[in-house]
């Protein structure tokens, strides 16, 4: 407190908030710089699942999913999601060699709702398309703006959905591999 009961005073000037706020800047540049030199590399690369044991799982469970037979070369299974019960659902997820996605979804529910959940909420509806497989012959298409692609058909009360962002012709390629 100064000499007459006030309390003391500093100087508040644009030039000082402005040398502050340069020395902060400059303090979370170095710290920034400081944490990429030690930061290790991140490694990016998929893992791969096992998706053949999720199959075998799902028959012993009286649950006739579609699978491809194999996978073509290059290519990995990077995510599998199986739910049996009252609401029973596959799911398969892979990645081409070219890193593109393709996956597949069978579920009780309507072609509509998986297109809407997996390709996009504004898809649109193609042609029919014929691409042989163990599956089916005849699929319905969909596309998105973003590039992606769906080809739908129905198994029983289930519906099927065979979609990603890989070429036409690589969807095409693993949907000619599908089998039950």
């Amino acid at each position: 407190m100064s000499a007459q009961g006030q309390p003391g005073r500093y100087n508040r000037s644009f030039g000082g908030m402005t040398g502050a706020l340069i020395v902060t800047v400059l303090f979370v540049l170095v710290f920034v710089a400081w944490r990429g030199m030690f930061r290790g590399e991140v490694d990016d690369t998929p893992v791969a699942v096992d998706w053949r044991d999720s199959v075998e799982v799902a028959q012993q469970a009286n649950l006739s999913v579609v699978h491809p037979r194999d996978l073509p070369a290059g290519w990995i299974a990077t995510s599998v999601e199986l739910s049996a019960g009252d609401d029973p659902r596959w799911g398969l997820g892979v990645l081409t060699d070219d890193g593109d996605f393709v996956g597949i979804r069978q579920q009780d529910a309507s072609v509509d709702d998986l297109v809407e959940l997996y390709v996009d909420e504004d898809a649109e509806a193609g042609d029919e398309a014929s691409v042989s497989s163990e599956v089916a012959d005849t699929w319905q298409t969909f596309t998105d703006d973003g590039g992606d692609t769906g080809y739908a058909t129905e198994i029983g009360d289930e519906a099927l959905l065979v979609y990603g962002s890989a070429p036409v012709g690589d969807i095409e390629a693993f949907m000619g591999l599908l089998t039950r």
